[in-house]
C-alpha cells in the first residue's frame, strides 16, 4: 500500500480532532489555551475610560477574607486610593496566562495601588498555585456580594477604580498588565 499525501493529511486531521475533543488531549489542550491567552495578553493591553465616561461604583462596602491569613478586609476602607480588582481562578487558562504580568505590576506598584485578587477557591488550591508559580498576590474570598458594577461571572475580569470610586478601566479576558500603557494609566490615576 502506497502512502499518499491525502492519507497523511487525513491522519493528521483525525489525530488533531482526537487530540482536541477527547480526554487524550485534555492536559495539553489546557496548556494550549493558556499559551494562546498568554500571547493575546502580551499583544493586547487595556485602555482607560475617559474621566467624563467613568461610572461610579455604588458601594465599595465589600467584605473580604484574606486567603493567606484569614483576616477580614473591607474595600470601603480603601476609598481615596487607586484599586485594582482582578476576578480569577486557578483552573482558568486565561487567568493563568495574565498572572506573570500582574505579578510584575504588583511588585512595582504594591505601595501605590491597592491590589485585590478575588477568587471563590479555597486556600489550599490558591496556596499550591502560588507556591508552584512563585506568586505573592493579595488574594481574597468574598464574604458579601460585590456592587453590580464590579461583579462579574466572566474570568478573568479586571477593574481599576480611581480615587473617587469610579471605574477607570474594565477589562474582560487576559491582558498584558505590565505594559507601559497600563503603567502610565496607573501613574496618572495616582497623581489625580
Amino acid at each position: 500500500m502506497k502512502i499518499t499525501k491525502k492519507m497523511i493529511y487525513n491522519i493528521l486531521f483525525y489525530g488533531f480532532i482526537i487530540f482536541m475533543f477527547t480526554p487524550y488531549g485534555s492536559g495539553t489542550r489546557g496548556k494550549l489555551i493558556q499559551g494562546v491567552s498568554y500571547v493575546k495578553s502580551m499583544v493586547f493591553s487595556s485602555k482607560a475610560i475617559k474621566i467624563e465616561e467613568r461610572q461610579t461604583v455604588s458601594s465599595l462596602n465589600l467584605n473580604l477574607k484574606a486567603i493567606s491569613n484569614g483576616e477580614d478586609f473591607n474595600l470601603k476602607d480603601q476609598k481615596g486610593k487607586v484599586i485594582l480588582i482582578n476576578h480569577w481562578a486557578t483552573w482558568c487558562p486565561p487567568c493563568r496566562g495574565e498572572m506573570p504580568s500582574l505579578q510584575s505590576l504588583y511588585n512595582d506598584y504594591k505601595n501605590k495601588v491597592v491590589f485585590v485578587f478575588l477568587t471563590q477557591e479555597d486556600k489550599s488550591k490558591v496556596d499550591k498555585f502560588y507556591i508552584d508559580n512563585n506568586y505573592s498576590l493579595p488574594t481574597y474570598n468574598t464574604v458579601s456580594n460585590p456592587s453590580p458594577e464590579i461583579n462579574t461571572r466572566t474570568l478573568p475580569t479586571t477593574f481599576i477604580i480611581d480615587k473617587k470610586g469610579r471605574i477607570a478601566l474594565k477589562d474582560v479576558g487576559a491582558s498584558n498588565w505590565n505594559s507601559s500603557s497600563v503603567r502610565n494609566m496607573l501613574d496618572d490615576l495616582i497623581s489625580e
